[in-house]
């Protein structure tokens, strides 16, 4: 018996685990800081930069080349954390989302990271479950598993005492317990897939436009990058030399290199902050995803409830202490020291028959079981055979169905006890048996001809947190729906206190499958409730959804649910009572199997979407200002307003507040009351064009000013191109704040309210100080000291031009 077994000690685990080493099948990437700095140091741009620094030791002073490449390492050092910080994060995510097995060890069954299991370790089988390692079976229950994976045949192995299962394959059905022969590469799916590195993950829809943007806009740099030097060199008649070196920096700092760094970053570390939240993303698509969903397709049990249970009423009362005893003896729950682990179900009944008298242990040492049959969602019934008797629990019509001898004012009552439990939101089970003497006996003789025992009925309270978010989903435009298998009148019931439509009406899988495909697709748009559904009818109700265009998000946990995850835009598996095959079709667990968390990872998909935008809208628009900046002058036969060394620090500028401030921006106060994005619309669409135009057109007209004035009163080009530096720098720190949201008043957001680029900020205003008052640093950046005079117009030009947003969005606002 299970008590008998004892596993590995937990000090012999450690040793085998050094001997055999880690059970995984890959070598894992090792991400380094160091091997991403010299992937850097390869990347065009930065090549291109070394170039500058290089032609700067030949044609101009030693001090500027020194500077040219202090400023490469400083950006270098900013491209490589950056990156080095996104592909940390998507491996801690992806370690987060690795599986677990269940392991006897010292005595008691605990779940164990799989990579952990050891040979002789003694491993729990469970349908749904992956089997961890290669073992041979030393018990089983009806046990099959799908080997597909090393044999390509999807029809599940049945399985007996001495056969071996194998590593990566499914339990589909029963349970067991096996002895683990072979870990890691030395197992067979080992022996056939002899990888040496683990897949890089496939880049997202967004990464991909957004490369094919970056394409693209090089072209336009590039384009700019000669055409603004050869001006220069042309009609304002500067030094070749020197417009040479302003063209190559001109490239650096236009070619919008950083923008998929930018994606990236943004995308893992908002799924790093969902993980924070409960929400484990598995792939970066899905945190891409989240903010335009429409609809969540919910399970009820433990995801609206709190998945507590509780036995609140027998029937009938008399028959109490064996309908418990009936209850444990179809529970394969095992105890946990005070408690039982396994389904919540099955634990809330072995809590009750504890509390009844009834000594469990006993109980289950006292009947030999012979066979078991599993619980599946076509028959909604499971059963058991032990030693001259049959016992069967399910849901109650289904029992009935295999009941005989009952009459049908009997079966009436029966089933009306069962409604009026239903109607008070308690689920209901059914029990029944029947004594064989077989020694083999089907699955369909077991569950014929049964006696019915009685119903127990189970609290399990609702979520006190789930009105809140059921009402935050209609605010945002999601339309929640919930699918469960349960009894419709439970469902009715939950639902009225969790705040949906209680009249609204019901679907029941019966119902359903009298529906063709035409009628689903009318119906789904009208129907909130499903009830006694089998993961099939989900299939056709995502299905159903998407063809009329909504974007589904859907719970599941069982092995059949795997279907409906993957074909849901985001297929959210449950992490605490999931199985393995249903995380494995997921791109999202929750790690809490709990509704609000759902919505939770639907507003920090909708902030870190928002924050994207808003960081690529700021970045573009002071690459559109830069380039608009360099060439008015030269079409004006005016020297460039920017020495080189100054547009490379300037770029070093834009890069951390485009990477760093914006990720960190908080939500704009209306994010869950607009509508949801829609996932066709270009993420470069026109309103973002024309407001990344608008934007740079401020920066632009205030460098213009300042640089064009200084230069036609003073002719002195290096106290005019110390002006229009200070002026840009002011001035795109003040674009970013203004930038920081699209609809609220930054006086309504709070100016304190995103620390990172308030600190970004204060950096850039000390380093203007620094610049201008430092004669040793005036003297390597090319800048002077600037008068009161000049410091009154940089500092009221660069406001008025970019403040000119806030003024626009809080008339907005109040409007």
């Amino acid at each position: 018996m299970d008590q008998e077994i004892k596993g590995l000690s937990i000090a012999e685990a450690r040793k085998r685990l050094a001997e055999y080493g880690p059970n995984r099948l890959t070598a894992e990437r090792r991400i380094s800081f160091i091997d991403i700095f010299f992937e850097e140091v390869r990347e065009p741009m930065i090549l291109l930069l070394l170039v500058t620094g290089f032609l700067y030791s030949i044609w101009g002073k030693l001090d500027d080349a020194l500077t040219i490449i202090v400023v490469i390492l400083i950006l270098v050092g900013v491209e490589v954390f950056n990156e080095y910080r996104a592909k940390k994060t998507i491996e801690a995510l992806r370690k987060l989302s690795e599986p677990t097995s269940p392991v006897w060890r010292e005595g008691r069954i605990i779940e164990l990271p799989a990579e952990e299991i050891v040979p002789g370790d003694v491993i729990v089988l469970q349908a749904g479950r992956r089997v961890s390692a290669d073992a041979r079976l030393q018990e089983v229950y009806s046990l099959a598993a799908n080997e597909s994976s090393l044999t390509g045949e999807s029809v599940p192995v049945e399985k007996e005492v001495g056969n071996l299962v194998f590593a990566g394959t499914a339990v589909t059905r029963g349970r067991g317990r096996a002895v683990v022969t072979t870990t890691g590469m030395q197992t067979e799916l080992g022996k056939i897939a002899a990888l040496t590195r683990a897949q890089k993950p496939p880049r997202t829809p967004l990464q991909l436009a957004m490369r094919e943007l970056t394409r693209w806009m090089v072209w336009l740099a590039l384009g700019f990058s000669t055409v603004v030097p050869l001006l220069g060199w042309l009609l304002a008649k500067q030094p070749l030399r020197q417009m040479v070196l302003t063209g190559l920096s001109l490239t650096f700092a236009t070619i919008p290199e950083e923008l998929p760094i930018i994606i990236t970053m943004v995308l893992a570390l908002g799924g790093y902050r969902l993980s924070k939240r409960k929400a484990i993303a598995k792939q970066l698509k899905a945190v891409e995803t989240l903010g335009a969903v429409t609809v969540i397709a919910t399970d009820k049990t433990g995801t609206l409830t709190e998945n507590r249970m509780a036995v609140k009423v027998i029937y009938p009362e008399a028959q109490s202490s064996r309908l418990l005893e009936m209850g444990v003896l179809c529970s394969d729950a095992p105890e946990s020291g005070a408690d039982f682990s396994g389904d919540p179900l099955e634990t809330a009944v072995l809590r009750a028959a504890r509390a009844a008298g009834i000594d469990i242990r006993i109980l289950r040492q006292s009947h030999r079981l012979r066979d078991e049959f599993t619980f599946d969602n076509t028959r909604k019934r499971m059963s058991v055979v032990y030693d001259g008797e049959v016992m069967v629990k399910g849901a109650p019509e289904a029992i009935l169905d295999g009941c005989g001898g009952l009459s049908e004012s009997d079966r009436q009552k029966i089933l009306e006890t069962s409604a009026r439990m239903a109607e008070e939101g308690l689920r209901v089970i059914a029990l029944a048996g029947k004594k064989t003497e077989k020694e083999k006996i089907s699955q369909e003789e077991a569950e014929s001809d049964l006696s019915f025992a009685g119903l127990i009925g189970l609290a399990d309270p609702p979520r006190p947190e789930v009105k809140g978010a059921i009402e935050a989903c209609r605010s945002a435009g999601i339309r929640p729906v919930v699918i469960t298998g349960d009894h419709p009148l439970t469902a009715r019931a939950v639902a009225r206190e969790i705040g949906l439509d209680g009249l609204a009406p019901i679907l029941t899988g019966m119902e359903l499958d009298n529906l063709s495909e035409a009628a689903l697709i009318e119906t789904v748009n009208k129907v909130t409730l499903y009830a006694r559904t089998t993961p099939e009818h989900k299939l056709r109700i995502v299905n159903a959804l998407h063809q009329r265009g909504e974007v589904v998000a859907v719970t599941g946990d069982g092995v059949n649910d795997a279907p409906a995850l993957a074909a849901a835009d985001i297929g959210v598996a449950m992490g605490e009572t999931g199985t393995d095959v249903a995380r494995e079709a997921a791109s999202m667990v929750l790690a809490d199997d709990n509704f609000a968390t759902i919505v939770h990872a639907v507003e920090e998909g909708r902030v870190l979407f928002e924050n994207l935008r808003k960081g690529v809208r700021y970045y573009l628009a002071c690459k559109v200002a830069l380039i608009s900046a360099t060439l008015l002058p030269v079409l004006l036969r005016v020297p460039v307003p920017f020495a080189p060394v100054q547009i490379i620090l300037m770029e070093l500028f834009m890069d951390l507040a485009a990477s760093a401030t914006f990720v960190a921006e908080p939500a704009e106060s209306d994010l869950m009351h607009q509508p949801p994005r829609d996932p066709k619309k270009r993420f470069m669409d026109r309103p973002m064009v024309a407001s990344i135009f608008s934007s740079s057109a401020g920066l632009f007209a205030a460098v213009s000013i300042t640089y064009l004035l200084s230069w036609y009163t003073t002719g002195d080009l290096v106290r005019a191109q110390t002006v229009a530096f200070v002026t840009w720098l002011l001035g795109h720190v003040l674009l970013a704040l203004n930038m920081r949201s699209e609809r609220e008043p930054i006086l309504k957001i709070g100016i304190f309210s995103n620390p990172v680029m308030i600190g970004w900020g204060l950096a850039a205003v000390i380093f203007i100080a620094v610049a201008t008052l430092l004669p040793s640093v005036s003297h390597v950046l090319k800048t002077v000291a600037l008068s009161g005079t000049e410091w009154a117009m940089v500092i009221a030009v660069a406001l008025v031009c970019t403040f000119w947003i806030e003024g626009w969005k809080l008339i907005s606002f109040r409007k």
